[in-house]
């Protein structure tokens, strides 16, 4: 038997209503902070990610699904949406609109080849925003602002927002340095990955999840003391419109976002729900000053943070917040017979063309196992068509929840959704 591909999963109705609930409230909430949707395409040149996520990272060199075409071109299923939004953006020469910063979201799946764990996936969805054009520590409390606003409005309480600065490139030049020191000489004590790191990204050991509790990464130089003075003030101004806002935050030192293009404002948030489990980061973003430039595009600065949806699901789960079911259909048909049957399937089509949800029977089951089956469907009223229905053209509308009936015509079902209203269904 054919089966799922690992890492992959099943989405079934029973649990779809879930995710479209959420997905809704997203789209709201980007709506009303004025980001407008993006969609870019699923595969991307492997360049892209080369450049734009960095040849030192894990994604790059471990997790990306490639492919050649048939054109002999390297291609990529996206790993992460901040880089093709960025290609996008200097593509389409967006930096000549008139509405700066270009502020997007997107809402789309994503493609990493990693370990199972509980909530990752290697086919996951993503929920992503980016503002790009404009350096302002107001935008950067905007988009902090955003993620905190999007998770509390599900209810959830257990969360712990963290932030740093990693300064711009001349601070972060001057700390990689400090980190070289004061890694190198015990570096043989670290993983494989973190040996590499060292020359090609050290803020990286930082956020090594086999060496996170050697005494070297406790005891390693704070960023903070290789700020200067510009990005100093910068992410000060960053803390007072957090302060400002009533936004509870702790400075994280040693936090560092694990791609290559990450300036100033880096962020994260956790849940620290009690059975959410071990890896409890939520989502993760921040400011990007060069990625533009490293895709060949302007002299434009961004800022963005990304969630997985599946994450977002766990989260609920341990604080034990429910999304609320749908309602059942409107209208539930029984039949009595073939006669009956048929004009049911043309009375369907006629108010589904009025807005109206309704189903039938279609196993030609006993009237008593049809009204059993509009119950599991949550139908609002039911109906039964048989020979006297069919000759008077006049049926009784039963209230499921109440239990009254109602003789209407077959012509008024038409209006179901009034009738709906009136009897506060």
């Amino acid at each position: 038997m054919i089966q799922i591909p690992r890492g992959t999963q099943d989405i079934l109705p029973k649990d779809t209503y879930k995710w479209q609930f959420i997905e809704d409230r997203l789209h709201e909430i980007a709506q009303n902070y004025n980001y407008k949707e993006i969609r870019t395409p699923v595969f991307e040149s492997t360049e892209l990610f080369v450049r734009g996520v960095g040849g030192s990272t894990d994604i790059v060199n471990k997790e990306m699904y490639t492919f050649m075409d048939k054109g002999d071109r390297s291609m990529t299923l996206k790993p992460e949406g901040t880089a093709p939004v960025v290609r996008s953006y200097i593509e389409n020469k967006m930096q000549h609109d008139v509405n700066q910063p270009v502020k997007v979201y997107y809402l789309a799946p994503m493609f990493r080849y990693e370990r199972r764990q509980k909530g990752r996936y290697r086919q996951f969805v993503q929920f992503g925003i980016e503002a790009i054009g404009v350096e302002d520590p107001l935008i950067d409390v905007e988009v902090i602002s955003m993620l905190m606003h999007i998770y509390q409005s599900f209810g959830l309480k257990n969360l712990k927002l963290y932030i740093n600065s990693i300064g711009d490139q001349d601070s972060r030049a001057a700390y990689n340095q400090a980190l070289v020191d004061h890694f190198r000489p015990s570096i043989d004590e670290f993983c494989s990955d973190c040996q590499t790191r060292i020359d090609t990204n050290p803020m990286r050991i930082l956020d090594c999840k086999k060496d996170r509790d050697h005494a070297l990464v406790q005891n390693a130089p704070r960023i903070y003391d290789y700020l200067n003075e510009e990005s100093k003030i910068y992410f000060e101004k960053v803390t007072e419109n957090l302060d400002a806002l009533g936004i509870s935050y702790e400075i994280d030192y040693n936090l560092v976002r694990g791609l290559d293009y990450y300036t100033h404002t880096a962020f994260e948030l956790m849940s620290d729900a009690e059975g959410f489990g071990a890896i409890t980061t939520l989502c993760g973003g921040g400011r990007y000053n060069g990625l533009l430039e490293l895709l060949d595009g302007p002299q434009e600065t961004g800022i963005g943070f990304a969630l997985s949806i599946e994450r977002l699901l766990l989260a609920l789960e341990a604080e034990g917040i429910e999304i609320p079911e749908p309602e059942g259909i409107d209208l539930y048909i029984c039949t009595l017979d073939a006669a009956a049957e048929a004009t049911a399937g043309q009375l369907l089509h006629k108010l589904r063309a009025e807005g109206i949800s309704c189903d039938m029977d279609y196993k030609h089951r006993k009237l008593k196992a049809q009204m059993k089956d509009a119950d599991r469907k949550g139908a609002a009223f039911t109906i039964v068509l048989g020979e006297s229905e069919l000759e008077t053209g006049e049926v009784e509308l039963k209230d499921m929840e109440s239990g009254e009936t109602k003789k209407v015509s077959m012509d008024e079902l038409k209006q179901l959704s009034t009738l709906i209203e009136e009897n506060g269904s």
